[in-house]
């Protein structure tokens, strides 16, 4: 038994791969300040411990009294399209509490490190997106994961912190975050068709992005401690098989039951047309992991849905710009969640 912390385990990742870790044996702490997670989503038998990766005196005071022999740090802003409207809030979260992680993991001996990084550092590269392919991220999320990518890079090697970064990509499934108006397609066209409104596709729905059904994630996640061959290394995981956002909006009606439900097109927004990676170089270290089919996972998620029911729109931060600036689908969503008596108002 090892002594992990899950850092945004109350968060729809972190959640199910506290877990997982659970069910391997591994005592677990959960660091989550609760922002976008939610205090029931953590696993029995994990500790909770309510705070910020930012909050460099909680996490000192944390890694010293726990002594973590690994650190999955999957807290993070990552409502990527949005991020360049919230610079402060993105380069603080997603760089500074990664440092601050690092920097404890460095004082107290963790034996490693896995940071969940995203294909948003690739930019609008070459698909299917390659590990050999050099990362030209175009939105501030890319930029801060490629950021702690490379100091992940430099601190394993001039201080030997083994670690492994995970480039995941449009990963669904239960226990995803349904209040959140910025991300998750899936969880949105869900929360939509249970509150009555027509889903919302951005232009054409024709981006094509891999869906990734997240019990095909947390396998590979729980095993990198172990597994030497993928150390020092940045590695896609994610399903092999492509739809457009479109296809995507007709799936989940579907699997709702509701195949007429409305589909209302919207102006499209500045975002990569095409993501979707090549996974070969990490199926070739785990092992082949199953892709669940799009109408399964659907499915499952369709069902948890359904037993929690419809959620009231909410965003845990406020735009840090205004005007002209803001882009207009992101004014579209301020308005909704200005109907909905849940809008922050930042000091602009």
């Amino acid at each position: 038994m090892t002594n992990c912390l899950v850092t945004g385990g109350a968060g729809f990742i972190g959640s199910h791969l506290a877990e997982r870790l659970l069910a391997n044996g591994h005592a677990v702490t959960v660091l989550d300040d609760l922002s976008g997670g939610s205090e029931s989503r953590v696993p029995a038998g994990a500790e909770l411990v309510v705070g910020s990766v930012t909050d460099t005196a909680l996490v000192d005071a944390l890694f010293h009294e726990r002594r973590f022999d690994r650190v999955f740090h999957f807290a993070a802003f990552a409502a990527e399209a949005i991020s360049h409207s919230v610079k402060s809030l993105n380069y603080g979260t997603n760089v500074m509490g990664s440092i601050t992680l690092i920097n404890a993991a460095l004082q107290t001996g963790v034996s490693f490190f896995c940071f969940a990084s995203s294909v948003a550092v690739y930019g609008h590269g070459q698909t299917p997106m390659r590990e050999s392919s050099f990362p030209v991220p175009v939105d501030s999320y890319g930029i801060a994961k490629h950021v702690i990518e490379r100091e992940l890079e430099v601190t394993m090697r001039m201080q030997g912190l083994p670690f492994t970064a995970f480039r995941m990509h449009n990963v669904y499934g239960e226990w995803q975050n349904m209040r959140d108006p910025y991300r998750n397609a899936v969880a949105i066209f869900f929360n939509q068709i249970m509150r009555g409104e027509p889903i919302t596709v951005y232009g054409d729905g024709g981006q094509v992005r891999a869906f990734t059904y997240i019990g095909d994630v947390v396998d590979v996640v729980s095993r990198v401690p172990e597994t030497e061959g993928a150390w020092g290394r940045a590695l896609n995981v994610g399903s092999a098989s492509t739809n457009t956002v479109l296809e995507l909006a007709l799936a989940v009606r579907s699997a709702a039951g509701v195949p007429e439900h409305p589909i209302t097109h919207l102006p499209s927004r500045d975002e990569v047309t095409v993501a979707y990676t090549a996974t070969e170089e990490a199926r070739s270290i785990f092992g082949d992991w199953a892709d669940t089919p799009l109408a399964e996972g659907l499915a499952r998620t369709a069902k948890w849905a359904a037993s929690v029911g419809p959620a009231e729109l909410r965003s845990s931060f406020a735009l840090e710009i205004d005007g002209d600036q803001v882009p207009e689908w992101a004014r579209l969503v301020e308005k909704r969640l200005e109907d909905a008596g849940t809008l922050h108002r930042a000091n602009r």
